[in-house]
């Protein structure tokens, strides 16, 4: 199973219930191609604690990410918890679309605005995701050439956990999210 490169505190956002979609343009190191989803539809979330600010999240939120980074592991070292099903990709020029999402994610709109205006030609990558938490976490050594503005991670691991949201929960998310997509 690959793993997806997410900062932290979106991993602990989906891990919570409180957010389940992702947005993405991809790093610097996949400029010219954007972010691909359709190879990998079942990853791992493998938290990173590089560019985080709270000037970036929505407010209800903000306050998590001092929580997160008390609790970031030591160099050298990655702690994976959970897993994402990617259950629908949709690509999105529009930012009143991604308005509508504001609510399934915890970026706030000025960050929003600021990752469409990154490479303008390609869409927002929005992947809605149903989570699962690890019974127990994974433990692995980061390797160099897994640095960088890159977003997936080549793995060997398989993983089995249990919902982050309940079916009702996410079915209602899920019906929501496809009517904005539509």
């Amino acid at each position: 199973m690959q793993a997806l490169k997410e900062w932290a505190v979106v991993c602990r956002a989906l891990e919570e219930g409180r957010q389940a979609v992702l947005l993405r343009k991809g790093g610097i190191l996949e400029y010219r191609q954007g972010f691909e989803v359709k190879k990998h539809d079942k990853f791992l979330l493998f938290p990173t604690y590089e560019h985080q600010s709270t000037e970036h999240l929505q407010a209800d939120y903000a306050g998590r990410l001092a929580t997160v980074l008390k609790e970031q592991p030591p160099n050298n070292v990655s702690i994976m918890s959970s897993y994402a099903e990617a259950r629908r990709v949709a690509e999105i020029k529009d930012p009143s679309k991604l308005r509508k999402l504001e609510r399934y994610h915890v970026w706030n709109e000025s960050y929003v605005n600021a990752r469409m205006a990154y490479n303008p030609k390609k869409p927002m990558s929005v992947i809605l995701v149903r989570v699962y938490n690890l019974p127990s976490p994974i433990r692995v050594d980061t390797r160099q050439e897994w640095a960088g503005c890159k977003s997936w991670i080549p793995l060997d691991i398989d993983a089995t956990g249990r919902h982050a949201l309940d079916d009702c929960a996410f079915a209602k998310i899920e019906s929501e999210v496809m009517e904005v997509l539509a």
